[in-house]
């Protein structure tokens, strides 16, 4: 049998914070299984939300000194968490990093968040850069999540994480297929602070708006949508499509947030009917917001499953402490079926 017990760390698109989970992976007779032990959200601060924002435009020397400073950050704060704990038996940190560039269509990808930084603060090994390897083998570098959907969540025909992006792993055709389907969290937290707020709580916000029918139907016409698997998105996506329709207008936040959930789900929603998915896990920040969800069951026959909390809210952190298991013990962490690389590939660096 093998064991790992690793940390998993997960800064996503949505700037909520770093998510940080501890957790035991074991695999017996090859069916991987784990145990989530702890579980911590640090939020960034409004500085730092500033700093990431505005990452896409700063000099290569100060997103180079970005790189450092969040390295630093993220390793104080894995230090705070494992010395509050008490936790005395950690074999890596499995880091993603906080993402600035995704453009695998130029063989690009660049997360942030320096792991030997991470390492140096922690005195422990950093597994870390898990996206580069795919992007140089072709592949689209994302989602990474959806073998650890496979592996571990085996029960469910598929699995959507609703966080900065909204993004589907599912079985077809003996394969895991998988992709980005749509602007999420992105979107109805900036519309969210428009109000001051970090977000549309339970979808109480939406719940109160009026679709824009002029503004749904050029948000459901953007090219993006009528591509097929595998493809992936990146906070460029927003600032390209919606950022602009949200400067100060004639419509109200509500009116705007309305129509970002209506927009958001029927996305989700029709390619949930476009490939017959009767069952589904939700997970992500999104799965708490009831107006979103009960949007999504009206517009689909889809049974959708939501976990407890922790799950809900750790998921992807969990996930890719278990990529750093796989990467450990040197097993395939990435499929060429979810990113349309040449080949599947061990992905991830080791910083010892």
């Amino acid at each position: 049998m093998k064991q790992f017990r690793v940390i998993g760390l997960m800064s996503g698109t949505s700037l909520d914070g770093l998510d940080i989970a501890y957790c035991t992976f074991n695999k017996k007779q090859d069916r991987w299984t784990f145990d989530f032990h702890l579980g911590d959200t640090v939020s960034y601060s409004s500085e730092w939300k500033e700093r990431l924002k505005g990452a896409m435009s700063l000099s290569g020397y100060d997103l180079s000194m970005l790189h450092v400073a969040l390295g630093q950050l993220h390793g104080e704060w894995v230090s705070d968490f494992i010395s509050k704990n008490n936790i005395t038996e950690v074999d890596a940190i499995c880091s993603h990093g906080h993402t600035i560039f995704h453009a695998p269509q130029q063989s690009l990808t660049l997360q942030v968040g320096s792991p030997a930084h991470i390492a140096a603060a922690t005195g422990l090994p950093v597994v870390a850069d898990f996206r580069t390897k795919d992007v140089a083998l072709g592949g689209q570098g994302a989602p990474l999540v959806p073998i650890g959907d496979a592996l571990l969540f085996s029960e469910y025909a598929a699995c959507l994480n609703l966080g900065g992006i909204a993004n589907i792993s599912f079985q077809e055709a003996g394969q895991r297929i998988a992709g980005d389907l749509s602007i999420c969290n992105i979107l109805l937290n900036a519309i969210a602070a428009m109000q001051g707020k970090e977000y549309d709580e339970g979808g109480m916000i939406a719940r109160n708006g009026t679709v824009i029918e002029s503004l749904l139907a050029k948000w459901n016409a953007i090219p993006f949508y009528n591509k097929e698997l595998p493809k992936s998105l990146g906070r460029e996506f927003f600032e390209t499509y919606y950022k602009e329709d949200l400067l100060p207008n004639e419509h109200s936040v509500e009116d705007l947030m309305r129509t970002s959930v209506e927009h958001i789900a029927v996305q989700l929603a029709g390619f949930l009917e476009s490939k017959s998915i009767a069952q589904i896990l939700v997970t992500g920040g999104g799965a708490f917001n009831d107006f979103l969800i009960e949007r999504m069951r009206d517009l689909s026959n889809a049974e959708i499953h939501i976990p407890s909390h922790e799950i809900i809210q750790f998921k992807e952190a969990i996930i890719f402490g278990f990529l750093g298991a796989l990467r450990l013990s040197g097993e395939v962490n990435t499929l060429r079926s979810v990113t349309g690389a040449s080949n599947d590939s061990v992905g991830g660096a080791i910083w010892l």
